[in-house]
């Protein structure tokens, strides 16, 4: 909508094509979303047979998982005769990009770009508890170390308030800490805001966009800036004038919401805020103000500097880490985010320099500071993967092989070919690393080696009994102490599996899996499954590390306890590079599977675990532990102490023992080079499952990517009678096909059950809802959510749906879950608040139903969502030829499309 503004006052003759605006479509300029032209070129039209040049703004939103597939399918479906211009200010690999293009559409692509800044910045770094700021980098791009360090000095002890709230951010599911910590950390934390934003407003080097990775905390900010006025009488009464006449277009009650009052005041001082919970019409307020230099202070998450363009002469960053799902929890800030939001500084033709300043809470590495503070943006990494409706498209148009083609001309199969020389040299140096590796008396080294793996399988079985929850809740005590493996068994056996080795192969690999000892914070429940929050020492990994199937500990790499980093661990001398950086005892979440064993002795462990103080002591009773019991901790005991009383446990117990005596009795046992000897064996066998992983995903590279995939999907397409056996798409599929906002195979299943025929208007809306909120309350069953009878039976139908559909998904091999947590991904949080607003109930009314923490800008966009399907569900109808039910989910989008929800842009 900006940019249709910007582009309308500047040419005249522009049109606007979303997917709920439609503005003077005939114009020579069209302004549209890529999901808009995705649409276009699918079904053709007047438009793209006239289409000349193509400009695609921002164009890395191409590696954004969600969004990015549909930029990319549009770059491939573009005729060949058609021009590009792709910008971006982000893109270190333009030339790769620029060679896909080339190879792709056959014509050249050229590169036009700078690699410097036209308004220099300068970096500076605020210790919490400081004084002052430190120039870290200055406008000749030079790193002050003696300044940072100085810096870094200058942070306060973290036994304060302050310090130990910031450290629950980097561990939030670590167990509870006090209050009164964390209230008097948050009061801090916005007083040293406060003097970051006078010293900027007493210099003038406003306006100034202060970026927080919390929308909670922004709004707690802003209040906390109460002091300052920063706008003179003329421009508040300026102020005034703009806000009312852009909520002239509200009713009466949606002018008293509570985020509509609190905002004006708070603006007429010169302080905004910005984030996606806020309504869209605030939204555009405040970035109407901010552009006419209204707003000196500028609050923002970093959606702020993606897409808008909103430039200011400074930037302050509150925290170098941000959340990064539950996954990762929090973690440094990247050097590309930082780039790109850093990058708002400095005004070209207005400032001869741009500032950014980075409150920093915690110590940190020299070279991470150096990485984040002038490294790279982020590379352009495909995002591609296959969807059902991109499928069904395909398969409409052009048949199967359209599909294999998309793939094969895909930015990720490019990126992947280019990859093959370096997979070629990896496969090479594995082979000869293991050839390297001699082995004396290898024979029986081997026969003893197979017996202790037979007894490392033999111990996983028993670890599986010992974990299963039955068994082991009840112990999971606070201060428990047990050892957990560094990573989960689970994701071992699936990965050598996925290598081509045998079961008996991966089964070893995943019982032979080393642990280190930790304490047990607590324990919870997220689904099927059950999340143990374990202490333990661990270091930080890079952001691209593998993503743990449950957990966040897939984002750092597990380390004995009493480890200090400062030397290389036994076996890792290879890859040493010197002292350790960010280790540490953190509180992290791991699925019971990957708890190693539970031991007798419980320790006392603080109350509060969110400080680094509060951790170190545990780490130091652990290792106290392990002192103290040198012939190692004594363990629970599965009969006598976990009361295990099964048959086949005791055989399990028995077979144990019998290879234990086995391996006594060996010639080998204890032989006083026995150790070197199985480590050279194991060693070897590492090199070799190493090398047969890589030469498998070097024959993977060398074929189409997504093969499998795309083999299965079209499986899971001809089960659900979308697609019939020579691939011509059925009824069920072209309706699936037109589904792009939702679950295509979910909600084409209720549409053929005849669900939406039997319900209310209210009811369908209701139902489409849950179908498009796909994330809910964290741990909870869907079913223990309150809602009406009559909400809870439609519920009950999407979820008997999306086990048909899972089922089929999962016998395919598609589905990366368990059928049971895909049934659980169809949220009915919504679902009543849905139903209230389709009913005619105010806004304000609908709030009081709202799930827990939802802001009303989400609420807002969830709506529109619902719509947007509708919208799509209608197209559906149309294009099988129901009239009635078409009627219907139109009288359904009039009941949604009103007031505050949909109130007109104020761009337009």
């Amino acid at each position: 909508n900006q940019k249709f503004r910007e582009l309308k006052d500047e040419f005249g003759d522009v049109g606007l094509m979303t997917g709920d605006t439609v503005i003077n479509e005939s114009a020579s300029c069209l302004v549209m979303t890529t999901e808009v032209l995705r649409s276009m070129l699918y079904r053709g039209g007047e438009v793209m047979r006239e289409v000349g040049w193509v400009i695609f703004d921002e164009i890395h939103y191409m590696r954004d998982f969600e969004r990015g597939v549909v930029w990319e399918e549009t770059v491939h479906f573009l005729p060949d005769a058609v021009r590009y211009v792709f910008l971006s200010a982000t893109i270190p690999n333009a030339k790769e990009f620029a060679e896909w293009i080339v190879k792709m559409h056959g014509h050249p692509c050229h590169l036009v770009y700078t690699d410097y800044r036209p308004t220099p910045l300068e970096h500076y770094i605020f210790p919490k508890g400081g004084d002052g700021i430190y120039l870290s980098f200055d406008r000749d791009n030079k790193f002050r170390q003696d300044n940072f360090l100085k810096a870094i000095n200058a942070i306060a002890p973290a036994s304060d308030g302050y310090a130990a709230n910031k450290t629950a951010n980097r561990t939030e599911t670590g167990g509870g800490g006090s209050g009164d910590g964390k209230g008097k950390g948050e009061e801090m934390k916005h007083l040293e805001v406060y003097k970051i934003v006078k010293m900027i407003a007493d210099k003038n080097y406003d306006p100034c966009i202060v970026f927080t990775f919390d929308k909670k905390m922004i709004e707690e900010q802003a209040k906390a800036l109460d002091r300052l006025d920063l706008n003179s009488d003329t421009e508040k009464s300026m102020i005034d004038a703009i806000f009312e006449a852009s909520i002239a277009q509200l009713s009466p009650e949606d002018k008293n919401l509570p985020q509509v009052v609190k905002i004006l005041p708070m603006v007429k001082r010169g302080i905004g805020f910005h984030h996606s919970g806020l309504l869209p019409v605030l939204k555009e307020v405040i970035e109407i103000l901010f552009q006419e230099g209204l707003i000196k202070v500028l609050i923002a998450t970093e959606t702020m500097s993606t897409g808008l363009n909103m430039p200011c002469r400074s930037v302050v960053f509150t925290a170098p880490r941000k959340y990064d799902g539950a996954e990762f929890g929090y973690r440094w800030i990247s050097s590309g985010e930082y780039v790109q939001m850093s990058g708002r500084a400095g005004r070209r033709g207005l400032d001869d320099r741009g500032l950014v300043v980075l409150m920093m809470d915690e110590r940190m590495d020299p070279q991470i500071a150096k990485g984040m503070l002038h490294g790279r943006s982020d590379p352009l990494n495909s995002a591609f993967r296959l969807h059902y409706p991109m499928l069904l498209n395909l398969m409409r148009m052009e048949g199967g092989e359209e599909c294999e083609r998309l793939i094969k001309r895909s930015f990720k199969q490019f990126q992947t070919d280019r990859d093959i020389p370096k997979l070629e040299l990896k496969c090479a140096q594995l082979a000869a690393a293991r050839d390297a590796v001699a082995v004396p008396d290898e024979a029986k080294v081997e026969e003893y080696v197979n017996l202790r793996d037979t007894l490392s399988v033999l111990r996983g079985e028993r670890r599986g009994w010992l974990n299963h929850p039955d068994v082991a809740l009840q112990f999971l005590q606070v201060g428990r102490c047990v050892k957990v493996c560094a990573r989960d068994p689970r994701q071992i056996a699936e990965e050598a599996a996925r290598a081509g080795e045998d079961g008996g192969v991966a089964q070893l690999a995943a019982s032979s899996v080393a642990s280190e000892w930790g304490v047990v914070v607590k324990h919870t429940r997220d689904g099927s499954e059950y999340l143990v929050d374990v202490a333990l020492n661990v270091e930080e990994q890079p952001r691209d590390a593998r993503r743990p199937r449950k957990g966040n500990l897939g984002r750092f790499r597990v380390r004995p306890m009493n480890w200090d980093g400062k030397a290389p661990l036994e076996g890792e001398e290879d890859e040493w590079t010197g002292a350790s950086r960010d280790l540490e005892p953190r509180v992290v979440q791991v699925p019971l599977s990957q708890v190693d064993s539970l031991s007798s002795v419980r320790i006392y462990t603080p109350k509060e675990l969110v400080s680094i103080e509060g951790r170190m002591r545990v780490q130091r009773a652990m290792n106290e532990v392990v002192k103290r019991f040198p012939d190692g901790v004594p363990m629970l005991d599965p009969e006598s102490d976990m009361k295990i009383d099964q048959d086949n446990f005791r055989k399990l117990m028995r077979r144990i023992e019998g290879l234990e005596a086995m391996m006594a009795r060996h010639p080998l046992h204890g032989s006083p080079d026995l150790e070197d000897k199985v480590k050279l064996f194991a060693r070897r066998r590492e090199l070799g499952l190493r090398h047969k992983i890589a030469k498998r995903s070097l024959k993977a590279a060398q074929g189409m990517i997504h093969k499998d995939d795309l083999r299965h999907m079209q499986r899971v397409l001809r089960r659900l009678n979308h697609t019939n056996e020579d691939g011509v798409v059925a009824m069920k599929g072209q309706v699936a096909c037109e589904i792009t906002s939702a679950d295509a195979l979910v909600t084409t299943e209720l549409v053929f059950d005849g669900l939406f025929k039997e319900l209310s208007l209210e009811m369908c809306v209701a139902v489409v809802a849950a179908l498009t909120e796909r994330v809910g309350t964290a741990g909870k069953d869907p079913k223990d959510i309150k809602m009406s009878e009559e909400c809870k039976d439609a519920y009950e139908r999407v979820r008997v749906a999306a086990q048909s559909v899972g089922k089929q998904m999962s016998e395919c091999k598609v589905l990366d879950t368990s059928v049971n947590d895909f049934m659980n991904s169809f949220r009915p949080e919504m679902m009543e608040l849905c139903r209230e607003w389709a009913k005619g109930t105010k806004f304000e009314t609908c709030m009081k139903v709202a799930p827990r923490g939802m802001y009303e800008g989400s609420v807002v966009r969830s709506i529109r969502r619902i719509n947007e399907v509708l919208w799509q569900l209608k197209g559906a109808m149309a294009i099988i030829g129901d009239a009635g039910l078409r009627d219907k989910f139109e009288e359904c989008q009039n009941l949604v499309k009103r007031d505050i929800v949909f109130a007109d842009s104020l761009f337009l």
